[in-house]
């Protein structure tokens, strides 16, 4: 049994799944797929071409499925997907995704926290377990990958990625690429180390830790360019999944990666 209020408005042609509670005033518009347990609080919007997972939780405000605020939108038909057990809080924004990026998709991985007033533009793809901070902003087809925690006020240029585990402190600006286990932070953002203390909580040893930081150390602080460093990191340390996370997000990155503040 769902639990509807009189004051919602709910098409009759969204899916509902089962166990779903929907508050006051809430909105939910044609081509809609809602999973078990979902909960929408009072003045939540969802548009149309949203697919959302099971036992999410929609706060007051947030608006999901808009169209893109993208220029090249031509009213073609495009997505929201939501995983399962996440969590959107006062008035976050989620666009649809576009057909100029060939995928027009926007996703949000699974037991992701999606904290008040952040904004998330058209084709982006956040991973599983992350955590978006209050007022981030991330322009289109920005990637956040799986475990990645982004600060508050923290804003992202368009292509923009963030590897997996990276902890990125608030205020930044991301103008270049943050590679994976990073952390980061500044007006300008820099690389400020490893992420020891996210790592350490994700049950990353004390071993692998050190061989990230060294990794980085070789990347930075070595006087070889970054393509001779992969090279030499390719050759002289061991494969391990942790150096192949950061050589192949290095040379997949079309920005380019942040760098050490200069002292």
């Amino acid at each position: 049994m769902n639990k509807i209020h009189p004051l919602a408005t709910v098409s009759p042609n969204a899916k509902l799944g089962d166990n779903i509670e929907i508050g006051p005033y809430v909105f939910i518009d044609d081509n809609v797929e809602i999973g078990d347990g979902c909960k929408f609080l009072p003045n939540a919007v969802v548009f149309s071409y949203v697919k959302m997972g099971k036992d999410c939780t929609v706060f007051p405000g947030a608006v999901v499925g808009a169209i893109p605020q993208d220029l090249k939108f031509d009213g073609e038909e495009s997505w929201v997907e939501i995983g399962d057990r996440v969590t959107i809080r006062e008035c976050v924004t989620i666009n649809r995704g576009t057909k100029a990026s060939g995928k027009a998709l926007t996703k949000i991985g699974s037991d992701t926290l999606v904290m008040s007033y952040v904004h998330v533009a058209h084709d982006c793809c956040i991973g599983n377990h992350c955590i978006l901070v209050s007022k981030v902003a991330l322009a289109g087809e920005t990637d956040v990958d799986d475990w990645a925690i982004v600060g508050g006020a923290s804003v992202a240029h368009q292509f923009t990625k963030v590897g997996t585990h990276a902890m990125i402190g608030g205020f930044s600006k991301l103008t270049k690429d943050v590679p994976p286990y990073a952390l980061a932070g500044r007006t300008e953002v820099c690389f400020e180390g490893v992420n020891r203390v996210g790592l350490g909580r994700r049950g990353f040893t004390e071993d692998q830790i050190n061989e990230i930081k060294d990794i980085y150390e070789t990347i930075f602080n070595k006087g070889m360019n970054v393509s001779d460093a992969l090279a030499y990191i390719e050759e002289n340390f061991p494969a391990t999944e942790r150096r192949d996370t950061i050589l192949n997000f290095i040379r997949a990155s079309k920005r380019g990666i942040i760098r050490p503040p200069k002292r």
